[in-house]
C-alpha cells in the first residue's frame, strides 16, 4: 500500500481508503455484519489506515468503531473519518439557507457525541458535514464550535462533504484556511473537480477525499440494460428508466477507445483518480473481501499514462443520477 500526505495535517493516509456506506445495512441491500467486519479486517490487514462513515449510514459506525478498537488493542492505528447530517436533513444544500438551520454548534456536538457512543471510540480523526454551501463560510458558529472540539481532542481534523456534482461550491471554503479536508465526486465521468477544486486544494494544503470514484457501479462495466437491484436499494433510483443503458453505452465507448476490456473498467476508474496528484485518498465502498483485495492490488505506484488520460477526458458525461 502508498500513503499520500492528507493535506497539510501532518497524517499519511493510504492512497485506497474504505468507504463505509455500503456496510451500514441501510441504503445498499446485501450487506452482512460478518462479511462486513471481515472486509473491514482484512483492508486493514491490507495497509487501508483510512475509514470514511457517517451518522446517516445505518449500523456502519458501530461496526467500524467495532473493528477499530478491536485494532487498537494490537497496537495499530486505523483513521476514521465520520459526518454530521444536517439539522434540517436537506440534502444537498440548497442556496439560501441559514448555517443555523443546517450546522448549528450545539447540532454539531450532539451529533459528534452520538456517533462517538455508537462507535465506542473516543474521538474521530476527521469530522466533516454531510453537505456544504459555501455561502456558510464565516457565517453562524460552526467555525467555533469546530475549533473548541479540536482544542477538547474529540476531532484532529475538519471537514466538508461537497454536494453530489458540485465541486465549485467548496472553493471559498478551501481558500478561507478554515477546512482541513474535502470529499468530492470525481471520477472519469465527472472530472469538473479537476478544473478548480483540485488546484485550489493544492494551493492551499486541504486534504482531498475522493467518493464515488466508480460512479455507484456503473464504472465498474458491470452495469447494463438489464440491470436489476434488490428491493429497497437505493440503486434502484440511481439507476432508473433507461440509465443504465446510458450508463452501458458510455462505458463501451471508453473501452472502446482505450482498448480494454469490460472486466478492466473498474481498475482503470481507480487508476483515473490516482493519477490525480491532488487526491490524497480514494475511498471505494467495499463490502465483501474479494472487492477488498482487488481494490487494494491497485496501490502500486502505476498511474495511467498521458495517453490514457487524455482518451478518457473525452469521456466527461457530467449528469446528476441521484436527482
Amino acid at each position: 500500500m502508498r500513503y499520500r500526505d492528507l493535506g497539510r495535517s501532518g497524517l499519511r493516509v493510504s492512497e485506497i481508503g474504505y468507504g463505509a456506506w455500503g456496510i451500514g445495512e441501510s441504503a445498499w441491500v446485501g450487506a452482512t455484519e460478518d462479511e462486513s467486519v471481515r472486509a473491514l479486517n482484512r483492508a486493514v490487514d491490507l495497509g487501508v489506515n483510512l475509514i470514511d462513515t457517517a451518522r446517516g449510514y445505518g449500523e456502519s459506525e458501530r461496526i467500524v468503531g467495532r473493528v477499530v478498537r478491536e485494532r487498537a488493542r494490537a497496537g495499530e492505528e486505523v483513521l476514521v473519518a465520520t459526518k454530521v447530517p444536517p439539522k434540517n436533513r436537506l440534502w444537498p444544500a440548497p442556496d439560501g439557507v441559514d448555517p443555523a438551520e443546517a450546522f448549528p454548534g450545539d447540532h454539531i456536538r450532539e451529533s459528534l457525541d452520538t456517533s462517538l457512543r455508537a462507535s465506542g471510540l473516543d474521538h474521530f480523526d476527521v469530522l466533516q458535514f454531510h453537505v456544504w454551501s459555501d455561502e456558510w463560510v464565516r457565517r453562524g458558529d460552526w467555525a467555533e464550535t469546530v475549533a473548541d472540539l479540536k482544542k477538547q481532542g474529540k476531532i484532529r481534523l475538519f471537514g466538508v462533504s461537497v454536494n453530489d456534482h458540485e465541486p465549485d461550491n467548496a472553493l471559498a471554503l478551501v481558500r478561507s484556511g478554515l477546512v482541513d479536508t474535502v470529499q468530492v465526486i470525481y471520477n472519469v465521468f465527472d472530472q469538473a473537480p479537476a478544473d478548480a477544486l483540485l488546484p485550489a486544494c493544492q494551493e492551499h494544503g486541504v486534504g482531498v477525499i475522493v467518493r464515488v470514484a466508480l460512479d455507484e457501479g456503473g464504472l465498474t462495466g458491470r452495469i447494463t440494460a438489464g440491470s436489476a437491484f434488490p428491493e429497497g436499494d437505493f440503486r434502484n433510483r440511481y439507476f432508473r428508466d433507461d440509465r443504465p443503458a446510458q450508463v452501458e453505452r458510455h462505458v463501451d465507448a471508453i473501452v472502446a477507445d482505450l482498448g480494454i476490456d469490460r472486466d478492466d473498467m473498474a481498475e482503470t476508474a481507480l487508476r483515473f483518480v490516482l493519477s490525480a496528484p491532488a487526491v490524497s485518498t480514494v475511498i471505494p465502498g467495499m463490502r465483501s473481501v474479494r472487492n477488498v483485495e482487488r481494490n487494494t492490488a491497485l496501490s502500486d505506484g502505476r498511474p495511467l499514462t498521458p495517453d490514457q488520460l487524455a482518451v478518457l477526458a473525452r469521456h466527461r458525461w457530467e449528469r446528476n443520477f441521484y436527482g
